[in-house]
C-alpha cells in the first residue's frame, strides 16, 4: 500500500483543485490511499509571530501528515501564471524552523499536479515550483504531467471531475507516481 497524502493549494470551498485530489482518490486503484490537507487555518508566515509563539498547531499537524506519507501530492492551482500564495505560504510553514527541512522535505517524493479554468493548464504555476522543491530537496516525480484546463466544463452537478479522459489520465499519473516511490524504496 501507498500512503499519498494530497495538499489542495486553495481555500476555496468548491476549489478545482480539491477536486482534482478527490478525483485522484476515486481513481488510485486499490493499493494507493490519498488522504486529502487544506490549509485552512494556516496563518500567513511572519518570523516575528514564529519566534514569539512557534510553529502553529495548524503547521504542526500538517507536517506530521507529510512524514507519516509515503509522498506528497501537490494539487496546485495557478493565479496570474504563477504560483498560489496560500500554497507557497503552507510549503514556506513547513520549513519553519530551517532545521526540519530535511526531516520534512529531503528526499521525500513529491509530484505537483493542477486544475484551472483557463484553457492553459497549470503548466506555469507546476514550473515555478521546481526551484522551490529543488531548493528543499525533494524527490520530484517528472514521470508526466497533469495540467487540466477548463476544469469548470468537467464537472458534475455535484462539482466532481467526471469527464473519462481526464479521470483516466489523473488515474495513469497517481499511478506511475506510486510506481516511482516503490522503486525509490528499493533503489
Amino acid at each position: 500500500m501507498v500512503k499519498l497524502l494530497g495538499i489542495s493549494g486553495s481555500l476555496r470551498k468548491g476549489s478545482f483543485n480539491t477536486a482534482l485530489l478527490r478525483a485522484a482518490q476515486r481513481v488510485a486503484g486499490p493499493d494507493i490511499a490519498i488522504e486529502i490537507a487544506t490549509l485552512d487555518g494556516v496563518p500567513l508566515y511572519n518570523a516575528d509571530d514564529e519566534t514569539a509563539t512557534g510553529i502553529p498547531p495548524e503547521v504542526q499537524a500538517l507536517k506530521a501528515r507529510v512524514m507519516t506519507a509515503d509522498g506528497v501530492l501537490v494539487a496546485t492551482p495557478e493565479y496570474n501564471s504563477g504560483v498560489p500564495g496560500v500554497l507557497k505560504n503552507g510549503i514556506d510553514w513547513l520549513s519553519r524552523p530551517h532545521t526540519d527541512i530535511s526531516r520534512v522535505f529531503a528526499g521525500r517524493p513529491f509530484a505537483v499536479f493542477g486544475a484551472t479554468p483557463s484553457g492553459y493548464g497549470t503548466a506555469l504555476s507546476q514550473n515555478a515550483w521546481l526551484s522551490s522543491f529543488k531548493h528543499l530537496g525533494v524527490s520530484l516525480f517528472g514521470g508526466g504531467r497533469v495540467t487540466v484546463s477548463k476544469v469548470h466544463e468537467l464537472l458534475d452537478d455535484k462539482g466532481e471531475i467526471s469527464d473519462a479522459a481526464t479521470l483516466k489520465h489523473v488515474a495513469d499519473f497517481v499511478q506511475g507516481f506510486a510506481r516511482f516511490i516503490e522503486k525509490s524504496r528499493t533503489d
